[in-house]
């Protein structure tokens, strides 16, 4: 019979610390990987790295990320209360070492961008910066906040005021090829993963055999 770790809650309480960050982080598999790009009203900009970006809603188009608590200043907070906007950046195998890199506790007055070799592209008056080697880029507005009361985590609601990404990687029905696209994903909190698609699968109904979508 082939071996298993067996936690109860408070065995996962009593874990050595970073064994159970670790763990915990990745359980849940693998994510998806962005940078959320922000800047304060003196326009000093922040990008930092998150994997918890996930889909709201379609019809009016929402996206939102969780936050960590409160409990030390957080930059991209700050600049989206103050600007009340915020981009999604999504990140590509060829730039996730710097990617990885803005996860840094650097001071306020330090632009990622800069610091870790990362260019900021702006569009229009939009009050928050893109990342120029992202591929699709999201630009934000803030919408709303909700505090997680079970551990004090935020999450960030917004909507999409913009879309930015390669005409060729979109299929006539919408479908977007991340494949081709070079898009990752991250396991825990330092572990990045290359996509390949498995199959595509039409709309499934009830008694009809799943059928693979072509492309």
């Amino acid at each position: 019979m082939e071996d298993k770790l067996v936690f109860d809650h408070n065995a996962l309480l009593n874990l050595e610390k970073y064994y159970r960050i670790n763990l915990i982080n990745k359980i849940s598999g693998i994510k998806s990987a962005n940078l959320i790009g922000s800047a304060s009203k003196n326009r000093i900009t922040n990008v930092a790295v998150f994997n918890s970006v996930i889909h709201v809603g379609a019809n009016p188009p929402y996206l939102g990320f969780l936050l960590r608590p409160l409990t030390v200043e957080r930059q991209t907070y700050n600049n989206i209360k103050e600007t009340g906007c915020f981009t999604i950046n999504q990140i590509t195998a060829s730039i996730h070492q710097q990617a990885h890199q803005t996860s840094a506790k650097y001071p306020a007055e330090i632009s990622e961008f800069e610091a870790c070799d990362l260019t900021e592209y702006w569009l229009n008056d939009f009050k928050a910066p893109f990342v120029e080697e992202s591929h699709i880029k999201i630009g934000l507005s803030y919408v709303e906040e909700q505090e997680i009361k079970a551990n004090g985590t935020i999450l960030i609601v917004g909507k999409i005021e913009q879309l930015i990404l390669p005409k060729s990687s979109v299929l006539e029905d919408g479908h977007i090829n991340l494949e081709m696209l070079h898009g990752i994903g991250i396991g825990g909190l330092d572990t990045y993963y290359t996509c390949q698609q498995l199959n595509r699968f039409e709309f499934a109904r009830p008694n009809q055999k799943t059928r693979v979508i072509s492309g």
